[in-house]
């Protein structure tokens, strides 16, 4: 009872001290010392400018008190840099001579310097906007000082590399590439966002940098395809992302990206090996570029009435016009801007969340020494424009409100945002628990709609395949023209994740809104599970050769043997046969132990491959390479292993090892505090009737469902998952489908529980 009571406080009140210095924490500035030994350390930097080289001067930073040395920094940025400028933005690579240093997971830093935006949150408000939607880099506040001399306050960006596509899409070994400006390119001919050159890479090395070791022939084949192959674009973009992507950047007026310039933008392939946009740069998101290439600088009149189709039948632009073409994707694209634009601009939270940022920021900004337009400029940009005419700082920046007040009516009022769209409520499925291999019946209620589909998939990462639900009485959809469509779906893995769209002549619909970023989920009872690891192994369990390895535990869940010859393990979603299991049988509630620590030599069961202890994920597949079990999993513990409570088919939580025994309750057997990814949560109304908010604040990266309960104990709406970042996150739940009556909302992640009582 007092470890009990302990770990209570701890979560309570201790947490909160730690986690606040998370280092993309909005609520939290971050600060950054830099020190070199050259007291002409700024010459020196404008000189690797000048070479063009990239080269960097090494020094030492200090981030929030803690100490690295031989970092490698250098100055960035184009048009934000200039050799007379005091506050130039900076690019730290902690990692530049001392391998694996890091802070919190992260190499590189990447810090900029506001050049454009007197209101200071355009940036960092983007960002977070678009991590409600698709992958987006994290973004917060650094003060800066360099040698002891404060230069001011700085945004800082999560570096789109090698740790973002390991959180994003559970691998690090995929293409990544970056948009670019070829140098030298004149204004006016800056089109070209995914032409085809031709099948020469040279051709290309001045439009993209390759950032990982390969990827040119991947890259060209997208191009060729998209250009020249439309109709089999799905099978090499995630399109669904890519819409979000567009609706994001156009609605936002973000001019100084891909749908108006080449640059600013990240393409990384996903396990399923489709292109996934990332947005990067977003300092003058929110109309601060207003040169569109193929019209000229836009007044405020026409940043508020942008064409939501810009671009469209410009040949210039493939990344708009071979995409919006489509009838259907553009319609699902008219459905995503108006999704955010109910949740994030007529709702007026932009507003309200950039005034809580400035509040954060604002006694730094007062401070900063080198900021390029005046406190009174920073309060008053929200709502008005600040500046006249001429290049920045003198460009005459739009007010927030007065940009997205505007172009909110404007587009609400066009003839494709005002058509009724179809209306999806009250889905279920049957039977309730679901086996491995069960079929299950979908049923829908839809309203004003021509065609109805399920989207779905048996694991993360993905893709999603499309099923149409029919209201013909011959598809487990009740009647004929009901309301009520339905169809079936085979379930072969240990998992559903699934999603509906609706479209009619006008207009098309999605349940959930943020589909496919987010999703329903049914877990299946699974016979052969992936039931505990250790990833971080000092001391607590040794092999057979007394070495301290990182281990899996397979657990046969049934009630007879599995003979597991052509079973499959891997940590790569994309290599998935990674290493084979032996031919050997696993009798029916047996153990069996994996070391992964490559070293295939060894007697008895050794991987060929090793966990990471920062996370990644965990495949177990059949000989049809079907996925059995999927677990996805972010730091671990030294010493502390994760596993299912109850045993062999509950959730994932932190314990002390059982290794080849029954999982024990992870909070009696963990000796040092389990960190909990909730501090708060908030709900309103309460009591509440079509929709419910919740807020709540994430330690860290992590997925989340959401299930109401009734109080007989009945799972009502289908539990959602959701992926989300750390930091601070706002979900509108729609709950039009709820009876009147008390319930119970629980919030769940792998490790923490929080259960909320509430009235309707």
């Amino acid at each position: 009872m007092k470890r009990l009571l302990f770990l209570a406080f701890y979560c309570l009140f201790l947490l909160p001290n730690v986690f606040s210095q998370q280092l993309y924490t909005i609520e939290n500035v971050t600060t950054i010392e830099l020190t070199f030994q050259q007291a002409n350390w700024d010459q020196l930097l404008d000189n690797l400018v000048a070479a063009g080289n990239e080269e960097r001067l090494l020094g030492m930073v200090s981030i929030n008190g803690q100490v690295f040395d031989s970092v490698g920094v250098r100055y960035k940025g184009n048009s934000t840099y200039n050799a007379n400028r005091i506050k130039n933005p900076f690019n730290i690579k902690l990692d530049h001579i001392i391998n694996d240093q890091e802070y919190e997971g992260y190499g590189t830093l990447k810090l900029a310097n506001v050049f454009k935006d007197p209101s200071f949150v355009r940036e960092v408000l983007g960002y977070e906007i678009a991590r409600n939607y698709f992958p987006a880099p994290l973004a917060n506040y650094a003060n800066v000082y360099v040698n002891g001399t404060l230069i001011g306050l700085y945004t800082s960006d999560q570096d789109v590399d090698k740790f973002f596509g390991r959180t994003h899409f559970s691998t690090d070994e995929k293409v990544r590439v970056k948009g670019e400006i070829a140098e030298g390119l004149p204004p006016g001919s800056m089109g070209g966002v995914w032409e085809y050159i031709s099948y020469d890479s040279t051709d290309y090395y001045d439009l993209y940098a390759m950032e990982s070791d390969f990827g040119w022939i991947k890259l060209m084949n997208f191009i060729d395809t998209l250009n020249y192959h439309n109709e089999q674009i799905d099978k090499l973009l995630n399109v669904d992302r890519h819409l979000w992507f567009l609706a994001f950047s156009n609605l936002l007026v973000n001019l100084d990206g891909p749908i108006n310039n080449p640059q600013n933008y990240y393409l990384f392939e996903d396990p399923s090996g489709k292109f996934n946009p990332i947005p990067w740069d977003l300092n003058e998101c929110f109309g601060v570029f207003t040169n569109l290439q193929s019209q000229g600088n836009l007044s405020i009149t026409q940043l508020q009435q942008l064409n939501p189709y810009v671009n469209i039948s410009h040949a210039d632009y493939p990344v708009i016009s071979k995409i919006l073409s489509n009838p259907v994707y553009k319609k699902m694209y008219v459905a995503h801007m108006k999704t955010i634009i109910e949740e994030q601009i007529s709702n007026g939270f932009y507003e309200e969340r950039a005034l809580e940022i400035q509040q954060i920021i604002d006694p730094y900004v007062q401070a900063d020494p080198n900021k390029f337009y005046t406190y009174a400029n920073f309060i008053n940009n929200i709502n008005v424009a600040i500046g006249g005419s001429g290049p920045p700082p003198n460009q005459q920046i739009v007010g927030l409100t007065q940009l997205m007040e505007a172009r909110k009516n404007y587009l609400l009022n066009l003839t494709d945002f005002s058509g009724q769209a179809p209306v999806l409520t009250n889905h279920q499925f049957f039977p309730a628990v679901v086996q491995q291999g069960d079929e299950i019946t979908f049923q829908l209620s839809v309203i004003n709609a021509t065609q109805v589909y399920i989207a779905f998939r048996s694991a993360p990462y993905a893709s999603f395949e499309v099923l149409p639900l029919f209201d013909d009485g011959n598809h487990g959809d009740i009647n004929a023209n009901d309301g009520i469509f339905g169809n079936t779906v085979l379930v072969n893995t240990s998992r559903l994740e699934y999603y509906f769209y609706a479209m009619n002549n006008l207009a098309a619909a999605f349940l959930p809104q943020r589909a496919a970023n987010e999703f329903f989920t049914i877990n299946t009872t699974v016979s052969l599970v992936i039931n505990e690891f250790m990833a971080d192994n000092e001391t607590a369990v040794f092999d057979q050769n007394g070495e301290y390895e990182d281990w899996i535990e397979l657990f046969n869940n049934s009630t007879e043997a599995i003979n597991l010859n052509g079973y499959y393990l891997s940590d790569n979603l994309a290599v998935p046969d990674k290493w084979m299991l032996p031919d050997t049988t696993l009798e029916a509630g047996a153990y069996l132990i994996i070391w992964t620590d490559e070293d295939e030599d060894q007697q008895g069961l050794h991987a060929n491959f090793k966990l990471s202890k920062g996370g990644e994920s965990i495949l177990l597949s059949n000989p049809q390479l079907v996925s059995v079990d999927l677990i996805t999993f972010g730091a671990q513990q030294t010493d502390i292993s994760t596993g299912r409570f109850p045993n062999g088919t509950g959730d994932l939580i932190y314990m002390s090892p059982s290794w080849g025994e029954t999982n024990l309750n992870g909070i009696t057997g963990i000796e040092i505090p389990v960190e909990s990814p909730f501090l708060t949560t908030k709900f309103y109304p309460n009591p509440f009737s079509d929709h419910l908010n919740l807020e709540f604040w994430l330690s860290r990266d992590t997925r989340v469902e959401i299930d109401f309960v009734n109080t007989l104990g009945q799972s009502v709406t289908m539990q959602k998952q959701i992926s989300l970042l750390a930091g601070w996150q706002k979900l509108t739940i729609q709950t039009n489908e709820l009876p009147p009556g008390i319930w119970f909302c629980k919030i769940k992640t792998d490790e923490t529980l929080t259960t909320l009582k509430l009235i309707k």
